[in-house]
């Protein structure tokens, strides 16, 4: 019989269809929760190509929101993305057991918290994925470049959860790096974030290699980059200087790449403007740091939204 720890992914689009093949992968019984994709996946399951090879793979049971589980699941992964209107707490209740670990793999800061305090006797493990995913097509999804996850114990700290879902992830064909102080790996993960993603979609949808190869492009996200650094310092999360130039060079050997607010951009769907952007200038706001480039980055993403109806 197989003793590996069950796994259920809510929001199976590309990044946790791509994370749930790793856990299949590794011989973890993994089913997904799913919305759009439901017909697709439930009649040929998921297809990814990815240079770690062809990752396709049948969950064990595709649900529908709404449906009942069979039985609660040993990890119970979100992969949902944080915009308005969308209720996590409401999401995971079906799903959820006495004993389930809830992993978040979502992007933003100060994510963790409604769903520690929704749920304060489940443990919570936060992930941050570094990864190159996108959806291609209904029940398709491209993986192009990089996988890793850094994950720790939210607020602070590696429990047990942690060493074996990081195990098994690793046994799956991915690199994890595992952190005693996980939101500061956060604000490492704005340090692209909040530039390449907003910036996407006032470029109508631009890749990276666009984004840094326009004339002063590069220079500007070094800026926002700048920013966010000052803003993280002040939240107690320095970061060396070093890290601007080691972003950029990483951003520069991937493949032209649109990330996944470009995605939702040009595809008509809600993008994590305020996870991603929002939240930074807000919290930059609250220790009186000047942030020129990010609130102009965020005061035009809102005004295109009025504009397009978008809100």
């Amino acid at each position: 019989m197989n003793n590996k720890p069950s796994i259920l992914i809510v929001g199976a689009g590309a990044i946790g269809s791509f994370y749930g093949a790793i856990l299949k992968k590794a011989g973890c019984r993994v089913s997904t929760v799913l919305r759009s994709d439901y017909e697709a996946v439930k009649a040929q399951g998921v297809r990814i190509t990815s240079p770690l090879g062809d990752l396709s793979y049948r969950p064990d049971q595709v649900y529908r929101e709404g449906d009942l589980p069979d039985e609660a699941p040993d990890f119970l992964i979100v992969c949902v993305k944080i915009l308005p209107g969308v209720d996590r707490i409401q999401l995971v209740a079906p799903w959820i057991g006495e004993k389930t670990c809830l992993v978040l793999i979502e992007n933003g800061l100060d994510i963790e918290r409604e769903l520690a305090d929704a749920y304060p006797g489940n443990p919570l493990i936060s992930c941050l994925a570094f990864i190159a995913v996108s959806r291609a097509e209904t029940g398709v999804v491209e993986h192009k470049a990089y996988g890793k996850l850094v994950m720790g114990q939210y607020p602070k700290g590696v429990d047990d959860n942690c060493q074996v879902l990081s195990q098994l992830f690793q046994d799956g064909g991915i690199n994890i790096d595992l952190t005693e102080h996980v939101v500061g790996e956060r604000w490492r993960k704005c340090l692209w974030n909040t530039p390449f993603n907003p910036l996407s979609v006032i470029a109508n949808g631009a890749d990276t290699r666009t984004i840094l190869d326009t004339t002063g492009g590069e220079e500007l996200v070094r800026a926002m980059m700048r920013e966010v650094m000052d803003i993280a310092a002040a939240e107690g999360y320095p970061m060396d200087e070093a890290l601007l130039d080691k972003n950029i060079a990483g951003t520069r050997k991937m493949p032209a790449y649109k990330n996944s607010m470009a995605l939702d951009y040009l595809n008509d769907r809600p993008i994590e403007r305020e996870a991603v952007l929002g939240n930074v200038v807000a919290i930059a706001e609250q220790h009186g740091i000047a942030v020129p480039h990010l609130n102009t980055v965020l005061v035009t993403l809102k005004m295109r939204a009025a504009l397009e109806g978008r809100g």
